[in-house]
């Protein structure tokens, strides 16, 4: 980031958080970071777009993070592709908490949020169809595990931005390891399913129940 895209980005969020976002303009922004309109606009093409980190940067060193992955290494390689997600917002600092206040209170800046979510998703979503063994139009697998990484990412980082954590990148680990052992396929599985339910009758009749269904 320039020091000129900084002191703008700066300025911006001051002005944002003093006066709204829609009562600041992008004149009164320039005039707060000690620079011209049209160097504004040579740095970002509306003021919406002074909010939001590019995302292009990250996005394809995630790409390439699972891109660099075999079979064997893929758990290992959606926690770093996650991560590198994370320490973008983290590195941030008051921005990206600057950021959070706002995008929960402006509907238009919320939906880009989520927009640039979805990138996320979708590129561990094509990454992970190996993984799961699925075809493209086929991969619900893929897709819910996909949803549940980001799930869990914007978990620990939304605690990060409410400052509830001191701690993002560990607590990612541990998110993770879970999204991973829960969604783990093993298409060549065979054996038993088992529910559990409570029941009002005795443990003797439960038991033999259960070993009569796992004979059929």
């Amino acid at each position: 980031m320039t020091e000129t895209v900084q002191r703008l980005r700066e300025a911006a969020f001051e002005l944002f958080e003093r006066r709204g976002y829609d009562a600041t303009t992008v004149d009164e922004i320039a005039d707060r970071a000690g620079a011209g309109r049209s160097t504004f606009f040579r740095h970002f093409p509306s003021k919406e777009d002074v909010i939001f980190p590019d995302h292009s940067d990250v996005l394809a060193r995630v790409r390439a993070r699972l891109a660099s992955a075999d079979p064997s290494d893929t758990p290992a390689a959606i926690t770093d592709a996650a991560r590198i997600v994370l320490r973008r917002y983290v590195e941030e600092g008051e921005l990206a908490r600057s950021r959070y206040r706002l995008t929960r209170t402006v509907p238009p800046l919320r939906a880009r949020e989520i927009a640039n979510m979805q990138q996320y998703q979708r590129a561990f979503r094509e990454f992970l169809r190996s993984w799961t063994g699925e075809s493209p139009g086929e991969d619900l697998r893929a897709e819910l595990l996909a949803s549940a990484i980001v799930v869990a990412h914007n978990q620990v980082l939304r605690r990060w931005l409410r400052g509830q954590s001191d701690s993002p990148e560990a607590e990612l680990e541990e998110a993770m390891a879970l999204v991973t052992s829960i969604h783990t396929p093993d298409p060549g599985a065979t054996g038993s399913t088992v529910l559990v339910i409570r029941s009002s009758r005795d443990p003797g009749s439960v038991a033999a129940a259960v070993r009569r269904a796992l004979r059929d």
